[in-house]
């Protein structure tokens, strides 16, 4: 078993900073399908934007002050994005899931195309800030800091978002809107805002997900739709609305990701989609998800 373990430490590394940026990704997409019911397909779109942002911004010499402004822009004009999607969903909030995935899907088209014409259509690099740039070593293997460091942040805001969901004001009306939107309504609360605010965290979180996977997937045509693949499957084994469950299923695909291509390299698709057809079949509400809620 060590030596199994020592043999594929690198890959199982690599998993874990895998499924810490799905989960920075995926947690936005489960809350936005999960609490406000809204299926979300332009969310790949936005790391996409994302992951463009930090090659305008950063580019192959990368510092620490470009670096952070590409994150507080992304963070901002994912805000803003969000609220934009929010207010183009709200006439299709009695319809079925299946109008609002056309619009959103109309959305990411739209947005994928406009990137690549402005960006072209080549791999454009992102480097890593100074200092995160290099490699270290980790029970005898050589190892990128930066990926290290991306663990570590995925940790951070797994616990900044369950506390945003569990101990604050903001937390308390989603999840009141989630169990009864007519009596939120009632007490005087706009549920319109409340949408408009997940949308805009799940949003933000989506495109500082692009700028922070960057360095690692760089930027290019396409990538809007395997990260959409993956953060769909991550919410479907997790279940939706539920931030545990994001960072278990997002940690999981991780693994599944890394280890699946290198110990079975010809089967790794199968062994993606057969883990999450495995958890459908056995709990169809995902591994943390709730019951659901009726559509009002």
């Amino acid at each position: 078993m060590l030596t199994w373990l020592d043999a594929n430490l690198v890959s199982i590394l690599n998993g874990l900073a895998i499924g810490s940026l799905l989960f920075i990704l995926a947690v936005g997409l489960s809350l936005v399908f999960g609490m406000m019911d809204v299926l979300n397909l332009a969310h790949g779109a936005l790391f996409l934007a994302g992951a463009y942002l930090g090659h305008l911004f950063v580019g192959q010499q990368a510092g620490w002050a470009s670096f952070a402004g590409a994150l507080g822009v992304a963070a901002v004009i994912g805000a803003l994005a969000g609220g934009g999607l929010s207010v183009m969903t709200e006439p299709l909030a009695h319809r079925s899931h299946l109008d609002q995935a056309l619009l959103t899907l109309g959305v990411a088209l739209v947005v994928a195309e406009l990137l690549s014409i402005a960006f072209g259509n080549d791999v454009q690099s992102v480097a890593a800030p100074p200092g995160l740039d290099g490699s270290t070593v980790v029970l005898g293997s050589t190892y990128p800091v930066y990926r290290l460091v991306l663990i570590g942040i995925g940790a951070l805001l797994a616990v900044a978002v369950h506390v945003v969901i569990e101990r604050t004001r903001l937390g308390l009306l989603v999840r009141a809107a989630v169990a009864d939107r007519e009596m939120v309504s009632a007490l005087g609360v706009d549920e319109r805002r409340v949408k408009a605010a997940v949308f805009g965290i799940g949003s933000a979180l989506a495109m500082v997900a692009g700028v922070l996977g960057g360095p690692i997937y760089g930027a290019r045509p396409g990538l809007d739709s395997t990260v959409l693949i993956l953060a769909l499957v991550v919410v479907v084994i997790g279940g939706l609305g539920s931030v545990r469950g994001a960072l278990i299923g997002a940690l999981v695909i991780g693994q599944v990701e890394s280890l699946g291509r290198v110990l079975l390299a010809d089967l790794a698709s199968f062994v993606l989609f057969g883990a999450l057809a495995l958890v459908l079949v056995l709990r169809p509400q995902g591994l943390f998800g709730a019951r659901a809620q009726a559509r009002t």
